[in-house]
């Protein structure tokens, strides 16, 4: 992963193959002329003043993401100047006040625009610790290739023509001995190393990663990091009477798992649990989806993938929350020995399913993981799941729904997903669709109402959540995966959604500051 550095160099000395500097469009009062943002003075100042001027004769705008090239001015050690745009210009700019969203973007639009490069001076507006951390995350996710599947992954030499990421990144401004400049640059370090290492999890080809091998990473990362760790495998499943996961794995080769990861801290007196959809293909079972709509399926573990990287970097940053991480996996497949459309499931909770569509697996896994999780009494429980299509339909590709057995968890969450910059909107559980799941042969059926899926999906999972247990779904079936171009800080393929959702909420109720 990129290297990280916190420098007080002046940007004219530093050795470095790029400057990154900041532009953005400017204010009515400025007529919506292009600015130069705050950081770059010094690059600003050996262009006479003008480099808006030039940067717009280049065509540069200032919007989100643009990237312009030009050469750095004489008197640079640094031969080339990467402009990178921040959108409009805040109204108190003067304080160098940009959202660490907007940072968190252009650093990642540069980092990606600077592939090959051994090193890169970032010279973004840092107005505080924040700042820091933002432009941080935003290089290290930018920066992120998944290319071991390549053959220059291993190739050296193919790496040096330009395939590998940016080795370095200098942040400008920053303070090598300020406390809290060191602490955003060791928690963007953290969050960012487990996001990424959900990215290639999602990313993994599906006959590498199948629920066996999934818990083997899962395994080795909990002792790494001191994290309990507990496997059911098919034997383990069926005395506990895991009906939901064994009867979404039955037409594997490969088994399912139960995954329970455990950190906890003799500081804490909050307890979290997170759920993860850990699905590794889905293939629709016998309900098989259409050709065109299963080439992707193997990031259908993604809720799974961010639950495991937010319990890792949990751990990682000793916060004082117990958090347990519950990772229901299990592959989809259509075979002899499959569930079928009209088979009934006993679940872990006692109750009985009635499964009417095989290709609604995921809430099948997460009612036995979540009951599980509810037997603990945590203070909240959150399920992360790439769930319906519904959802998709709703809100698009890079929002994920909220919804909550309580409106002001469910806002809770939605705040701190605003934070961390993600897209998320609350959505409710209409009781009137409930009715649409009643099943004349078992206590629920697995489908009901097409329209409002999403909504359906999340009251069939409220029926496994323990009484009195505060619980909330992230279905982050849109902006798990992005099958477009790369954008910002976001890769095409995986993109680790919800991760720091998760982490922030450990971090929030470790602070006392959520309930």
């Amino acid at each position: 992963m990129t290297a990280l550095t916190l420098s007080t160099a002046a940007a004219p000395g530093l050795r470095a193959d790029a400057i990154v500097i900041g532009v953005a469009k400017g204010t009515a009062s400025r007529s919506g002329n292009l600015v130069v943002a705050p950081g770059a003075e010094a690059v600003d100042k050996a262009y006479d003043g003008k480099l808006a001027g030039v940067l717009e004769t280049l065509g540069a705008s200032g919007s989100e993401g643009e990237v312009t090239k030009l050469p750095a001015p004489a008197g640079f050690k640094a031969p080339l100047v990467v402009a990178v745009g921040l959108g409009a210009e805040p109204e108190d700019s003067k304080d160098g006040a940009y959202e660490g969203e907007a940072l968190r973007r252009a650093a990642g639009a540069a980092a990606r625009a600077l592939a090959g490069s051994k090193k890169a001076a970032f010279a973004l507006p840092l107005g505080d610790a924040g700042d820091v951390g933002a432009v941080a995350e935003g290089v290290l996710l930018g920066a992120y290739a998944f290319d071991v599947y390549k053959a220059n992954g291993k190739d050296e030499k193919a790496k040096k023509n330009g395939k590998a990421p940016l080795a370095e990144a200098a942040l400008l401004g920053g303070k090598p001995r300020d406390k809290e400049h060191k602490a955003a640059i060791e928690r963007a370090i953290a969050v960012s190393e487990e996001l990424n290492r959900a990215r290639d999890l999602i990313n993994m080809p599906p006959n590498d990663l199948n629920p066996e091998s999934f818990a083997a990473v899962a395994t080795a990362a909990a002792k790494e990091h001191g994290i309990k760790v507990q496997v059911l495998d098919e034997k383990a499943l069926t005395k506990g009477g895991y009906g939901g996961i064994l009867g979404v794995g039955s037409g594997s080769a490969a088994g399912p798992r139960l995954v329970k990861l455990s950190y906890t801290t003799s500081k804490a007196d909050k307890h979290l649990a997170f759920v993860g959809k850990g699905i590794t293909y889905d293939s629709g079972g016998i309900s098989l989806k259409p050709a065109g709509h299963n080439e992707t399926m193997k990031c259908d573990m993604s809720g799974a993938a961010a639950v495991f990287a937010a319990v890792v970097a949990a751990a990682r940053l000793g916060l004082r929350v117990n958090v347990t991480g519950w990772l229901a996996l299990a592959e989809n497949m259509p075979s002899g020995t499959a569930t079928r459309p009209g088979d009934v499931l006993r679940m872990y909770s006692g109750k009985t399913v009635e499964v009417l569509n095989t290709d609604a697996e995921g809430r099948l896994v997460l009612a036995d993981a979540l009951w599980a999780a509810s037997q603990e009494t945590p203070d909240a429980i959150v399920d992360v799941a790439t769930l319906t299509g519904a959802m998709v339909l709703a809100l698009g590709n890079r929002t994920f729904g909220v919804m909550a057995n309580d409106d002001a968890f469910r806002s809770a969450i939605v705040e701190a997903a605003e934070e961390v910059g993600e897209a998320s909107w609350p959505m409710p559980l209409p009781e009137h669709l409930r009715k649409g799941m009643d099943s004349p042969t078992a206590d629920i059926a697995n489908m009901g109402e097409r329209m409002g899926g999403g909504l359906v999906a999340g009251l069939f999972l409220r029926e496994f959540v323990g009484e009195g247990v505060t619980w909330a779904h992230l279905d982050i079936a849109g902006p798990a995966y992005n099958e477009g171009g790369p954008f910002g800080y976001t890769p095409k393929g995986g993109t680790g959604s919800a991760v720091r959702t998760l982490v922030r909420l450990a971090e929030l109720t470790a602070a006392g500051d959520l309930g």
